[in-house]
């Protein structure tokens, strides 16, 4: 997606979303039909993304309501879409508005939203991906593991899409943005989930596998932040009241060292350090950056998976003194917080929740350690 060259169709499904969000301030999704157009709008090849948004908007008429169907021309071809709202979507309340206070508004803080979630066919990313879509959102449910994806997707059925991504590889997240623009037009909540860990000592930890978590946990970020933010900032374009989150799971650990697993512990911190910087110049573009900074989530497999999981790694590396099963490594973690459990979806929902529906916070990484972490100045 760009803005400074001449605008793709793509470009210009997104500016079209961007439009109608401004003009009915409700989440609202754009399917490709082959229904006959209502409203058809030109715009001229010269058109730069400002100008575009001002014809598409010219070009629609006063009062329109949704469902419509609409063509969109322009340089590199048209394409006809339907713009219509999800079931349960609900318009958003201006932070100035005495409704937005009410504890009543946070009920459908995503219903009707598009949302990604990267890693999304396991761990906290599946917890994630079912709680949006139970919640009114239409997810997109990213991951290496095409075949769990697409069993989830068929499983939650409508409004739930895989897409197989390497967060990791640039092309694999920049395919990931345009399949997104093609399927729905455009994005409101992107949540970088995607993780790895590889625990061992750095005095006999090999490069590759530092060098893995390196990718997984922070250049990928930088890759999903880069490519669905250019989205975000389009959208913007053409609706610059509307609010945007870009939410990373990161970790406690990003908030406090970790013995014997520095890869994974740095990968977390630079990525707060990321979503600081990001949140400081996305903000231009009504983006909101932010972070949720988990405890230990011992029930999936990041954790329990009995070949490569955390216990049986911390074991191995012997990062328990005297813990001589599995079970005593966990036991010894569980100890370590004084809320007694690791950290479960629900937990994490909540923060995320808070952190859409919070119009007046970027930057921030929001701790949900059952008190293991605490915040510090």
């Amino acid at each position: 997606m760009t803005v400074e060259n001449t605008l793709t169709s793509k470009d210009l499904l997104v500016l079209l979303r961007g439009v109608l969000l401004g003009a009915h301030a409700t989440p609202l999704v754009l399917t490709a039909t082959d229904e006959e157009p209502v409203v058809t709008v030109s715009v001229s090849r010269e058109a730069d993304a400002s100008t575009a948004a001002s014809a598409i908007s010219h070009g629609l008429p006063d009062g329109l309501e949704l469902p419509v169907i609409i063509r969109l021309e322009g340089a590199a071809g048209a394409v006809t879409v339907k713009a219509h709202h999800l079931a349960g979507a609900v318009a958003v309340p201006d932070s100035r508005d005495a409704a937005a206070g009410r504890a009543s508004s946070r009920a459908g803080v995503v219903a009707g939203r598009i949302a990604l979630v990267t890693g999304g066919a396991q761990g906290f990313g599946e917890e994630i991906v079912r709680a949006l879509h139970a919640s009114g959102a239409w997810v997109f449910i990213a991951d290496l593991n095409l075949s769990g994806a697409t069993a989830l997707a068929g499983e939650l059925g409508e409004r739930a899409t895989a897409v197989e991504c390497n967060v990791s590889d640039e092309d694999s997240v920049a395919a990931l943005a345009s399949t997104i623009v093609d399927t729905c037009g455009g994005i409101d909540l992107v949540v970088s989930n995607a993780g790895i860990a590889r625990a061992g000592s750095v005095l006999e930890q090999e490069l590759r596998a530092f060098a893995l978590s390196t990718d997984v946990n922070y250049t990928a970020f930088f890759l999903v932040t880069k490519h669905l933010g250019r989205l975000l900032r389009l959208q913007n374009i053409a609706a610059p009241q509307c609010a945007t989150d870009i939410i990373q799971i990161n970790s406690k650990s990003g908030m406090v060292g970790s013995n014997r697993n520095g890869a994974y512990a740095g990968s977390k911190f630079g990525g707060l350090g990321l979503v600081q910087s990001f949140a400081l110049e996305l903000v231009d573009y009504r983006v909101k950056v932010n972070a949720i900074c988990p405890g230990n989530f011992f029930d999936g497999p990041l954790w329990s998976d009995p070949d490569n999981g955390l216990f049986v790694q911390y074991l191995n590396s012997g990062k328990v003194p005297g813990a001589t099963t599995v079970e005593e490594v966990k036991a010894s973690y569980e100890a370590k917080v004084p809320m007694g459990r690791g950290a479960l979806g629900a937990d994490v929902m909540r923060a995320l929740y808070y952190i859409v529906e919070q119009a007046y916070e970027t930057g921030q990484a929001v701790p949900v350690t059952g008190g293991q972490v605490m915040l510090s100045s």
